[in-house]
């Protein structure tokens, strides 16, 4: 079964929100966060429609915002 648009993007929210409690860099979450989904996994015309991911996420040194551009690759 393929991802639609609100799963694909819980999916990646949930990766960079675990990463920041894990204490991740921000950079890191970034690349990293462009991996989690692939254009396999999501229904047609997906990953067109999430151009960006921003998420609010808590580290250990505050709250930032992480932005994973093109997420859907």
């Amino acid at each position: 079964i393929k991802l639609n648009h609100p799963e694909a993007i819980a999916l990646i929210t949930d990766f960079v929100v675990e990463g920041a409690r894990d204490g991740r860099p921000v950079a890191e979450l970034m690349e990293a966060g462009a991996h989690v989904v692939s254009r396999a996994q999501v229904m047609e015309g997906i990953a067109e429609m999430i151009h960006d991911v921003q998420v609010e996420a808590t580290f250990p040194d505050g709250t930032k915002l992480v932005t994973v551009h093109e997420p859907i690759r």
